[in-house]
């Protein structure tokens, strides 16, 4: 006896929401870890120390809600091509258990809530997230037209640091530029990691990325911007006058680098995964830099 499909409104509201969630990749953080780390950089280096405690509370609150609907629309975009790619071929909107229509106002649901955080600040800032809805919706389709959507994504999770500067400062100087292509390097190694695990996937759906751009030259190329990444943020360092626990902070990222490096040798996809994942300490371990010298200044 052949089994009934059920229509994606007709299934229980627990099956739904949980639908919703993986959907939004609530079951997987990290994405959002790696773009929160940056917005925390960003907070701390235009305050000088502790952020406005209201500002810090949206700018969490914000990139939870930005990345979620960043993979809603992600999903979106290549609910045909997921299907043919192992990792991602039981996603629901590509086994068909959330539709295209409830995917959509997701997003749009979730870009309104994140709008009403922006309004908590300034009209500089609320300016500056149009910028950052327009990048979030733009980079899913970047990879059907070029092969450096990564820089895309870059640019999109970096956006929230000229925001973080907007509302706790009200103004940009060039060194907030400094931090934005620090990060959007960053994000290119990192996702570059990411897209080496579906290369083989990739290449036959004419799916493009920096991995496939990069060829048998990908280790040496991420490593070269994770050495640009570096001087970047030593850069940042500079001009924010960051003392000897943010230049620690520098050189334990520059071995997780090294790490990450060692994983990839062999290309393989749980390694190369693995180094995506490890990214999440680096972001972390910069913060720690920033916020500890930051603190350390205060109170001397």
């Amino acid at each position: 006896m052949n089994r009934q499909r059920t229509h994606p409104a007709q299934a229980p509201w627990r099956e739904r929401a949980n639908l919703y969630l993986q959907l939004m990749r609530v079951n997987r953080p990290i994405g959002t870890l790696l773009l929160l780390w940056p917005t925390l950089w960003a907070l701390w280096l235009a305050a000088g120390g502790l952020p406005d405690l209201h500002l810090l509370v949206i700018f969490v609150l914000g990139v939870f809600l930005m990345r979620a609907a960043g993979c809603v629309i992600n999903d979106f975009a290549d609910r045909n091509i997921d299907r043919h790619v192992k990792r991602t071929r039981d996603r629901p909107l590509t086994t068909g258990k959330v539709s295209t229509r409830e995917a959509l106002a997701l997003f749009i649901g979730l870009c309104l809530c994140a709008f009403l955080l922006v309004l908590f600040t300034n009209p500089f800032t609320v300016y500056l997230s149009f910028g950052g809805v327009a990048l979030a919706f733009c980079y899913p389709f970047m990879k059907r037209y070029t092969h450096l959507p990564q820089v895309v994504l870059g640019a999109a999770f970096a956006w929230a640091i000229p925001m973080a500067f907007a509302a706790q400062r009200g103004s940009l100087g060039e060194e907030v530029w400094l931090i934005y292509v620090g990060v959007v390097l960053w994000t290119v190694v990192y996702d570059t990691f990411y897209a080496m695990v579906d290369r083989e996937d990739d290449i036959p759906l004419g799916v493009k990325s920096t991995a496939i751009l990069f060829g048998e030259y990908d280790r040496v190329m991420t490593g070269m911007l994770q050495v640009m990444t570096l001087w970047a943020l030593l850069m940042v360092g500079g001009h924010f006058d960051l003392g000897w626990i943010y230049h620690l902070s520098l050189v334990v990222a520059a071995a997780l680098f090294g790490y990450q490096q060692w994983l990839i040798r062999y290309r393989e996809r749980k390694a190369c995964f693995k180094a995506f994942l490890n990214n999440n300490w680096v972001g972390c371990v910069v913060f720690l830099g920033i916020a500890g010298d930051l603190m350390i200044r205060g109170l001397s």
